[in-house]
């Protein structure tokens, strides 16, 4: 069993920054998929941005040169670096860990408010 162990939420003011980072609590097969979803009160969860083990990146329109993802492979940890961060980025974002298995962190609070 792959734990996924996610930190970095909080609150900001609209157009600050957070850091997200999402550890595996052990080694993955590859090849997998590292991602954040994120599910806003009363709406349905939705893709925020994934990066393959080789390095592919795919992101929300809504999160499109706001939004970046990284990872390192050599500690099982995906980052998500969102810059100039709306209210309407206000959700629990959740890691996402896709390979032979399908494995979910436990969620952080994003708020942006003034």
């Amino acid at each position: 069993q792959v734990q996924l162990v996610e930190s970095g939420g909080g609150l900001v003011q609209p157009g600050e920054s957070l850091t997200l980072s999402c550890a595996a609590s052990r080694n993955v097969f590859r090849p997998n998929t590292m991602g954040w979803y994120r599910q806003a009160p009363g709406k349905q969860r939705e893709l925020v941005a994934t990066i393959t083990s080789g390095g592919s990146t795919n992101f929300a329109d809504s999160v499109k040169g706001r939004f970046t993802i990284s990872r390192d492979n050599a500690k099982n940890t995906v980052y998500l670096q969102m810059n100039s961060l709306k209210p309407e980025d206000t959700a629990v974002y959740y890691c996402n860990l896709r390979g032979l298995f399908d494995y979910w962190g436990q969620g952080t609070q994003v708020t942006v408010s003034s």
